[in-house]
């Protein structure tokens, strides 16, 4: 790896000092890189392979210089590394809300300096991937992405190497279906053959991915966004929250997105009727922690019941009396 490291800096500062003069001598190559001229020889017969505008001068004043006219990228990407800076526009870009045109010109002209296997690789990535919202920031391995996409494309079956939230490593066997980015996060959505049920991956746990023979038929997922959220809020936290809420779905989602619960509109019948008008619904909650929950409970601003956990209410009580507190404190005097 340190050899080819070596050999790819090498190649990029001799395209640099054959791009700011006419011509460069071996002799002088030799000497700004600190190698042997028969290093420099290999190198020039190298970017020659590769199709690059170099041309040989022969005689005693002979060296390099680019072809007439031409001019080339003084950068040479591998598909990861193209991967790499489209992730990176795609992170600027959502802070800055920006449109994506400056992005997508950008990966290509990068696409355009690629191999034309690569350049496909990257337009596989780049045709299964799906945003929802971009808010945070967690980039993943450019290869680890390159392997899921390519699964997801060519249907494939693909065995991880996964480190999940406590931190314990597993092996698994699944069947890809897409990869989203949701909250800032890379999320490979899939179907773990050996559990037998769908399954959500952070792709930055991921430690390594290779592909399989065997190929299978996904399922129809027309949103597989929404398919995303909706696994999110299933997922097997140790806590499962019921809540009846009485408000409108567009207040409750502000509060609880469709990633954090699960919504059931409820008949008038169930749960009394409201002068108001205002509907009731069931919010399924999936978590780790209630210490979140009592805040969001009072930011709904409306009628709450908790239907379970009943450590959840001793949490509100909890929460409910420390106000209490805090405002009685407020009406007493300072001092003696």
């Amino acid at each position: 790896m340190g050899l080819m490291a070596d050999t790819t800096a090498r190649a990029l500062r001799v395209l640099e000092l054959l791009q700011s003069a006419q011509q460069r001598t071996v002799a002088e190559l030799a000497e700004r890189l600190g190698v042997d001229e028969r290093t420099i020889r290999r190198d020039m017969a190298r970017l020659v392979g590769l199709g690059l505008p170099v041309e040989t001068l022969r005689g005693r004043y002979g060296g390099y210089r680019l072809a007439s006219g031409q001019r080339v990228l003084p950068l040479m990407f591998s598909a990861e590394e193209a991967v790499a800076v489209y992730l990176g526009f795609a992170r600027a870009q959502a802070a800055s809300r920006e449109p994506e045109i400056a992005a997508q010109t950008a990966l290509s002209k990068i696409k355009r300096a690629l191999p034309s296997a690569d350049a496909e690789r990257v337009d596989a990535l780049l045709g299964v991937m799906a945003r929802t919202s971009q808010d945070g920031d967690t980039p993943p391995d450019p290869a680890v992405m390159l392997t899921l996409a390519e699964a997801v494309a060519l249907r494939q079956g693909l065995d991880l190497r996964y480190v999940s939230r406590a931190g314990v490593s597993s092996r698994r066997s699944v069947h890809p279906y897409g990869l989203v980015a949701h909250s800032g996060r890379w999320y490979l959505v899939a179907f773990d053959t050996d559990q037998q049920e769908e399954r959500t991956f952070r792709v930055d746990r991921v430690r390594s991915a290779r592909a399989l023979r065997e190929t299978f038929a996904p399922p129809l997922r027309p949103d597989i966004e929404g398919h995303l959220l909706e696994l999110l809020a299933d997922a097997p936290y140790r806590w499962h929250v019921l809540l009846r809420i009485r408000t409108t779905e567009d207040r409750i989602r502000i509060h609880l997105p469709r990633s954090v619960a699960r919504l059931e509109r409820l008949h008038s019948g169930e749960v009394g009727t409201d002068g108001w008008g205002l509907p009731w619904y069931r919010a399924e909650i999936h978590a780790e922690s209630l210490d979140w929950l009592p805040s969001v409970i009072q930011a709904l601003d409306c009628e709450v019941t908790i239907e379970g956990p009943d450590e959840l209410r001793d949490r509100v009580r909890s929460a409910a009396a420390r106000m209490l507190r805090a405002a009685d404190d407020g009406m007493r005097p300072i001092g003696p």
